[in-house]
């Protein structure tokens, strides 16, 4: 089983024996890049470090991996102008490569790069996140409950 991201397509492949499943997705605003605090989303190898929120609620919010207790609603939304939601599940990635997404300024786990869920009413199929890889909440779900801890994913710009 392995992940490929097409950053120029905004689609995430899952291949698995027998069955290929494409999910569209939504990557930074900020384009690809490696540095820390650029905003942008990572490329080359990385794998999948760890997987947060199994037996949450759908549209569990999360601050910092953990579980805040609240449920994603639009009356959240409109008390919290401007957040960043991250909901759902977290899939916490790791590079693989050093000095590309691995250690010192280019580190992908230090930088926090999620695959995660977001509201249903964020874009996908085009660039908005701040540097991760933001999924519909559904299709989350389905890839959570299909790869595991060690799954790679490469992740390139076409």
């Amino acid at each position: 089983m392995k992940l490929h991201l097409n950053i120029k397509e905004q689609q995430l492949t899952l291949i698995e024996p027998g069955r290929t499943t494409r999910f569209s997705i939504s990557t930074a605003a900020n384009g690809a890049g490696e540095q820390t605090g650029s905003g942008c989303t990572p490329r080359g190898l990385h794998i999948i470090r760890a997987k947060i929120g199994a037996g949450l609620p759908e549209n569990a919010v999360f601050i910092g991996r953990r579980f805040t207790g609240e449920i994603y609603s639009s009356a959240l939304a409109q008390s919290n102008p401007g957040r960043d939601w991250i909901l759902t599940r977290i899939l916490w990635l790791s590079g693989c490569e050093p000095g590309v997404n691995r250690l010192g300024n280019v580190d992908s786990m230090r930088r926090y790069i999620y695959i995660h869920g977001t509201p249903e009413t964020e874009p996908m199929g085009v660039p908005a996140s701040h540097g991760c890889i933001r999924m519909r909440n559904n299709d989350l779900l389905t890839l959570f409950n299909r790869v595991s801890v060690g799954t790679p994913l490469l992740i390139e710009e076409s």
